[in-house]
């Protein structure tokens, strides 16, 4: 079930850009997987993190068969999830588990599922394959495929979430910047009207701001621009 061609795309998820999210990795991980694994029609992922769910497909049908089922709460990727178990289904005609979710999925064209949860703290996610063939999906395969997943994936969202965290901390860091540049034209401005001392226009800017309940740099930021206005009548 490992392909040269899916090892390649599964280690590619790991290189960050500036666009990179967690969409994009899913994107590429459900794209990767219905193009490299034998036998794989389309791939899915679901990625919880404190309640909340991100969905993602190789194809739209799959994203709503992978919501139906949460809908039904029953199903092979509710099942991994609930169980941290790997969960195969070899044939849904046959498969007696989850009756409605085999109304539904047989209804999508999909005839075996395999569905495998990794654990990222602080996040879970739940990789789906499917299959149009009854037992695509052997046991031996499956288990290396698992394996490859739960390091190739794991590694592209540990980086991407690093990413994020320093991409954050410079935005952050910028507009702190941006925020002392504009509270220091602010004193500037107030020392060269009162002719007081930058202690004491810092002073008033946060005593103001306190009695009307506004930031120092957002107050700063206003007298700025009234400032300039002024200056251009």
């Amino acid at each position: 079930m490992i392909t040269p061609g899916l090892a390649r795309n599964l280690a590619a998820l790991g290189r960050l850009g500036e666009d990179t999210s967690t969409e994009s990795v899913l994107r590429g991980l459900t794209t990767a997987l219905a193009d490299g694994v034998p036998g794989c029609s389309g791939g899915s992922a679901e990625h919880w993190h404190e309640h909340r769910v991100l969905v993602s497909g190789s194809h739209s049908e799959l994203i709503m068969l992978v919501e139906g089922e949460r809908a039904l709460g029953e199903g092979p990727s509710t099942e991994a999830r609930k169980t941290g178990a790997r969960i195969a289904v070899g044939d849904v005609l046959t498969d007696t588990r989850w009756p409605r979710y085999a109304a539904l999925a047989t209804r999508s064209g999909v005839r075996s599922v395999l569905a495998v949860p990794i654990h990222i703290p602080p996040a879970l996610l739940v990789v789906g394959l499917y299959s149009v063939r009854r037992g695509a999906f052997s046991p031996q395969g499956s288990h290396a495929l698992a394996d490859m997943l739960t390091e190739q994936v794991g590694v592209a969202l540990a980086n991407m979430w690093d990413f994020e965290e320093v991409r954050t901390d410079a935005a952050q860091l910028q507009e702190a910047l941006a925020g002392r540049a504009l509270i220091d034209q602010a004193k500037g401005i107030i020392m060269q009207t009162s002719g007081c001392t930058a202690e004491a226009a810092f002073e008033e800017l946060r005593r103001i701001s306190q009695h009307h309940q506004v930031k120092v740099a957002d107050l700063a930021r206003l007298l700025v621009e009234e400032h300039q206005r002024k200056n251009r009548r």
